[in-house]
């Protein structure tokens, strides 16, 4: 294998870029600030998405799918929406090129488009505009539809999956009868990315909810969930968005109620990203590469053939097309490395910087033995085990080792929030060792903008059980809190 990745206390920003480059998940693109996703990414990705799409559906949604141009008179019908996503907006103004009469191409000036389009940022408007033919009556609602697409948002300061021009991802917009059932949707599906997070990527989160600041543009509540990086800074990991009456008034989207009234419908939105596969990157990956938790892992086991000529060769392929067929035949995800082309060692080191969860070596002598060589990669722990019974070991090897990742990731985070009762310890902490920090806050966006302008920490959330939290001063301005809010630097 190449030179060892740079450790992650040398330099954490080139150690993340390195093993997405390294472990093949995805590259930089010609375009700038977009990325191709490679292969092996989009695996782990497409794993994710089928995880999601379950619960989705479980919870009675629907996929569909809509445009990715907007007229550009949409977005001015919702200000609080247009001034949230008018700087990142990538405007379409002509539909034809011309030869330039120089060898190349220019755009065909005759070919103005009579309305703009934008290059969605966000689906809101384009699909409000469609619910306004949809709904009529009480009984087309709920509408509860999810889109998995991409949408563009021209970032100045990009890095792989974390922050690109163009992403994936799912979004998923609902239109209610009243208020209460809005909130309860977009509650649930706060409930939903928890689950997704702790469960399936484990990584712990907290939920709460955005400070007025924060909000998604034309929100009357952001619900999130948070985690934390092993840099100590936080990264929001899924937003789910009570949109009150806002787009339904935007975009003239009534029906007639059972009392036989016109009334504006209510509305949710809700969303995660491959920003996700960032989280999961710097969740649980080590200087050795990537570690991935079982339930995402595209395969869960690896299997190496160790020989050292044509009928060792022979022998222990077969055996391992055996160890693979068993383990297939209980749902594990098994890959047989069976290549001929690279040492036993340059797959072991290959597959620990894939972070493949269980590698599981065999050479003749394993198989004289009745024995295969088991390598873990959350632990690099290595055993010898008897062949028999491989399935049931490895099965609970499977969930040990998701287990052991969220119980690893949890007790990193409780290491990591602390309390500030002081703006100068607020200050200290910040500044020298990060993570989650605990503190009052009076409130107000100028407390807020001061804090965040001095020290780049932000409000990551206000938790969901704010009211019943203990009371005191913000630290800032003295001024008396109602509870503690979440500070943190964030990606």
């Amino acid at each position: 294998m190449a030179k060892k990745l740079i450790s992650r206390e040398e330099n954490y920003s080139q150690w993340y870029n390195e093993i997405v480059i390294r472990a093949d998940l995805a590259e930089n693109s010609a375009v700038r600030g977009s990325m191709v996703i490679k292969p092996y990414g989009y695996a782990i990705w497409e794993r994710m998405q089928a995880e999601l799409d379950k619960m989705f559906k479980e919870t009675g949604h629907e996929n569909a799918y809509f445009p990715l141009f907007i007229p550009k008179s949409f977005f001015s019908k919702e200000a609080a929406h247009v001034a949230g996503f008018a700087k990142e907006c990538a405007v379409v103004t002509h539909y034809r090129l011309k030869d330039d009469g120089k060898g190349g191409v220019m755009v065909d000036p005759d070919a103005k488009l009579e309305e703009e389009l934008i290059v969605r940022p966000t689906s809101e408007t384009i699909i409000w505009d469609t619910y306004r033919k949809w709904v009529k009556s009480w009984r087309d609602l709920p509408i509860l539809v999810n889109q998995w697409a991409n949408v563009v948002r021209w970032e100045m300061r990009t890095r792989l999956f974390l922050r690109t021009a163009e992403f994936l991802w799912q979004e998923g917009h609902t239109a209610h009868a009243t208020k209460d059932e809005a909130l309860v949707e977009a509650r649930q599906m706060l409930d939903v990315y928890t689950t997704f997070a702790q469960n399936y990527m484990a990584t712990p989160v907290l939920r709460g909810v955005k400070t007025e600041n924060e909000r998604f543009a034309g929100a009357l509540e952001t619900y999130c969930i948070e985690a934390l990086m092993q840099d100590g800074k936080a990264l929001q990991a899924g937003t789910s968005h009570f949109l009150g009456q806002n787009f339904a008034k935007a975009f003239d989207v009534k029906y007639l109620s059972k009392e036989n009234k016109q009334e504006y419908v209510w509305a949710t939105s809700w969303g995660v990203s491959t920003r996700l596969m960032g989280a999961l990157i710097m969740t649980h990956s080590d200087d050795q590469g990537l570690v991935l938790p079982p339930k995402l892992a595209p395969f869960q086991v690896v299997i190496v053939p160790i020989y050292r000529k044509g009928e060792e060769m022979e022998m222990t392929i077969a055996k391992g097309k055996e160890i693979k067929a068993q383990l297939e035949r209980v749902g594990i995800r098994v890959k047989l490395d069976d290549r001929d082309t690279q040492k036993p060692g340059f797959k072991f080191a290959e597959w620990e910087l894939k972070g493949v969860p269980l590698r599981i070596a065999i050479g003749p002598r394993d198989i004289q033995n009745n024995t295969v060589e088991m390598a873990r990669r959350d632990t690099l722990t290595k055993e010898f085990i008897p062949m028999e019974g491989l399935q049931d070991k490895v099965l609970n090897l499977m969930d040990e080792i998701q287990d052991s990742l969220y119980n690893r990731a949890l007790k990193f985070r409780e290491e990591n929030t602390s309390e500030a009762n002081t703006w100068d310890e607020f200050k200290d902490i910040i500044a020298n060792k990060g993570g989650f920090v605990m503190a009052h806050w009076d409130g107000t966006s100028e407390t807020e903008n001061r804090i965040k302008d001095e020290t780049k920490a932000s409000i990551r959330s206000i938790p969901l059980d704010y009211d019943e939290s203990e009371e005191g001063k913000c630290i800032f301005s003295g001024k008396p809190s109602k509870g503690r809010v979440v500070f943190a630097k964030a990606y």
